[in-house]
């Protein structure tokens, strides 16, 4: 039976005491939501400004993805909270350039976007991840 590790990095925001940045099981990855924090400085960034927290939230979830050994080409799945309906198309774009930069092939991860309240007035997007590490 395969161990459960926590996965690490300095180049996402550091975790909350009452979660890891993500956890690996066998090949299984779960990256937790992750939002538009500069992992420095540990300041939320871009305020107003969904298109760059989009992008912010992404490198970190990518960050969290290749600490675990995986690469962003082994997500199967990116889960997208957002605060405003309205956002969505701005959202949208962003989240498309970096999937598209970010993926060789064809295959797209899976993608379930929901409207919700976040944990801070901030932030405008949390996006958590789904991989299979496949090497």
């Amino acid at each position: 039976m395969s161990e459960k590790i926590a996965v690490r990095t300095t180049e996402a925001p550091a975790p909350a005491h009452t979660f890891s940045q993500g956890v690996r099981k066998g090949p299984f990855v779960q990256v937790s939501g992750q939002g538009p924090v500069d992992p420095a400085t540990n300041e939320y960034l871009f305020p107003g400004d969904v298109a760059a927290q989009t992008t912010r939230t992404l490198r970190n979830v990518r960050a969290i993805v290749e600490a675990s050994g995986a690469s962003f080409d082994d997500v199967v799945m990116l889960r997208v909270y957002l605060t405003k309906r309205e956002d969505f198309a701005a959202m949208n774009d962003a989240y498309g350039a970096f999937v598209a930069e970010h993926t060789t092939g064809h295959v797209l991860p899976c993608r379930t976007t929901v409207f919700t309240g976040l944990p801070r007035e901030e932030m405008l997007v949390e996006i958590d991840a789904v991989a299979i590490v496949t090497s």
